[in-house]
């Protein structure tokens, strides 16, 4: 047998053996787990608007820093 055709072998073996784990397995769906999901999407998108601010922050104060260095090569007198 080659490395692929095992290879092949593996994952359908993994795979029947996954279903027969969830088919075992098998409870209803209970609200907490509905709870919780909504709790996480909520964190992921508070984390994601923070993110977004933060980013904003910086490109405003590179923009300042960048504006405040040119004002300050403009109003210095030119080395000759």
């Amino acid at each position: 047998m080659t490395s692929e055709t095992l290879r092949k072998i593996f994952v359908a073996g993994a795979a029947v053996a996954a279903l027969s784990f969830t088919a075992a397995c098998h409870k209803p769906a209970a609200d907490a787990s509905a709870s919780d999901a909504a709790s996480a999407a909520d964190a992921a998108s508070t984390a994601a608007s923070d993110a977004a601010m933060a980013a904003s922050s910086a490109m405003a104060a590179s923009s300042a820093a960048s504006d405040a260095a040119m004002a300050s090569s403009a109003a210095a007198p030119a080395n000759k």
